[in-house]
């Protein structure tokens, strides 16, 4: 048997056109504590915007392209946001007036990359002295720096009285960041889209520029649905959208990134051409397809169903043998990588299956990943995925029985990642990893209980086959110590904490 993999860089999507649409509107609020005045903002204005949980940031009203509708009953402006890429529609309440603001917002907000937007208005503001002013927001000299890496500034810390939620309920306001790999992304899916609410209730999200090439990826014209907005669905559905896919999504839990949810998986499965699953285990990944309104009862001839989610080679060998007895197509894609790298598009996915819904699938895989392997067989891809995170979680067991094992003889856990770091085990998940460690920041980035999960079917697979892994197993007992100690929900190096207990 041999793999298939492609290598793909993601190039900068071209913007949607713009069309005529203006209003002006009282504005009457009241904005991280501060008491204002009514206001009037209009077409061409500068303003501050905030959306949902991300800190105000300078941007421009404008027209929005014209296949965008301005969201039902919402008095709300299209911002152009100054040093990206970045639109939205923003409620009124969430506007302030540039100039005016400008000296309370900089003190609030030090963060290069913020800078660097004020840098770039003020050139627009150089510009436009002396010119029309309605002048298109420049691309700052500053922007490509800011391509290298997620946008640092965008840390909201709600107050008591705000709490944390997305910009609109029902997903009808997501900004589409659009950079080159590495790309902004946020944790929360608030894209860019067009929303298209079809007879059937389900939320179908659509780029307001899908209808252009990006570069020299082509959305697919095929509707994509998606069931599973956890940590790894969020961010592969905000590169969906932003590659210009048309996305319908359904989520089981109500309460997850304050989304509308479609009505079931089955009705997504039948209005949708290909439809995705990212969900958190075999028991999950059966009812969504077996269960009550599941997949399967959408499946008809000529339906595809792509499970992207970790599971067992004989659980996902049972999901194709049904989706394929009702006359769909199925493919196993499972994927390899972790919160911030699903965010960036930088996933690594291992498929297997139908191989004319893997081609079917690329422009797809193009989005959400950097490098997509074909491995034959339905199967082929659970193990490989189990094998690659049995390694994983092994290794990050190692790693954290090195920091305390340096601890407890006196030496310095500091040093020793300097060390581990100037040596041949150096990587990026070496050095995130430990720093989460040594600063007690255990915010999940892969949850500790799907690491064991996944270490626990590893070791299943190597009992099928008479094959011993000690290693594995012994790993394995440290994460269930680390589950007795409540650190299911922390990030896989939380592990560290089984250790000190």
């Amino acid at each position: 048997m041999t793999a298939d993999s492609r290598h793909v860089v993601r190039p900068t999507p071209m913007g949607g056109a713009a069309a005529t649409w203006s209003s002006r509107l009282p504005v009457r609020r009241r904005w991280l504590g501060d008491k204002m005045a009514a206001v009037s903002l209009r077409l061409g204005d500068l303003v501050w915007g905030k959306l949902g949980r991300y800190p105000p940031w300078p941007g421009k009203i404008v027209n929005p392209p014209k296949d965008l509708k301005k969201p039902r009953g919402k008095k709300c402006f299209f911002v152009k946001f100054f040093g990206t890429e970045d639109h939205a529609w923003i409620k009124v309440e969430q506007l302030k007036p540039y100039h005016a603001h400008k000296e309370e917002m900089i003190k609030i907000n030090k963060g290069k990359r913020f800078q660097q937007a004020v840098d770039a208005v003020e050139e627009f503001l150089r510009r436009a002295k002396g010119k029309d002013q309605d002048l298109t927001i420049p691309e700052s000299s500053t922007v490509k720096g800011m391509m290298a890496g997620p946008m640092a500034a965008f840390k909201w810390q709600p107050t008591a009285s705000e709490p944390v939620k997305d910009a609109d309920p029902h997903f009808h306001h997501f900004l589409l960041s659009q950079t080159e790999k590495p790309a902004v992304c946020y944790q929360a899916i608030t894209k860019k889209l067009k929303v298209c609410e079809e007879e059937t209730g389900s939320t179908s999200i659509q780029a307001a520029d899908s209808t252009a090439v990006n570069g020299s990826i082509t959305p697919t014209d095929k509707k994509i649905g998606f069931l599973g907005l956890g940590l790894m669905g969020s961010g592969i559905v905000s590169n969906l959208l932003k590659m210009g896919h048309t996305v319908t999504v359904w989520n089981r839990t109500a309460e997850k990134e304050g989304a509308r949810l479609g009505r079931t998986p089955a009705e997504v499965v039948s209005t949708c051409d290909i439809t995705f699953a990212c969900v958190s285990d075999p028991k999950a990944a059966k009812d969504l397809v077996l269960g009550p309104s599941g997949v399967l009862q959408g499946i008809r001839p000529g339906k595809c169903y792509v499970d992207m989610s970790t599971v067992d080679a004989d659980t996902v060998t049972e999901l194709a043998q049904v989706i394929v007895s009702r006359g769909g197509r199925f493919l196993e894609a499972p994927v390899s990588g972790n919160q911030q790298l699903s965010n960036d598009g930088m996933l690594v996915i291992l498929a297997a299956g139908d191989r004319g819904l893997y081609e079917d699938c690329s422009s797809c895989f193009q989005a959400m990943g950097k490098t997509s392997f074909f491995l034959g067989e339905v199967g082929n891809a659970a193990k490989m995925m189990l094998i690659v995170n049995m390694v994983q979680g092994s290794f990050m067991a190692t790693i954290a029985e090195g920091l305390t094992l340096a601890q407890v003889t006196g030496q310095s856990q500091q040093t020793l990642l300097d060390i581990l770091n100037q040596g041949q085990l150096a990587s990026i998940f070496l050095d995130q990893k430990c720093q989460n460690i040594l600063q007690g920041n255990f915010k999940p980035d892969f949850y500790l209980k799907y690491i064991q999960k996944d270490l626990r079917l590893a070791i299943a697979l190597g009992d099928a086959v008479n094959h011993p892994t000690p290693m594995a197993a012994a790993a394995n007992e440290v994460y269930k110590r680390a589950k007795a100690l409540d650190q299911s929900d922390n990030d896989m190096s939380a592990v560290y904490r089984a250790y000190i207990h």
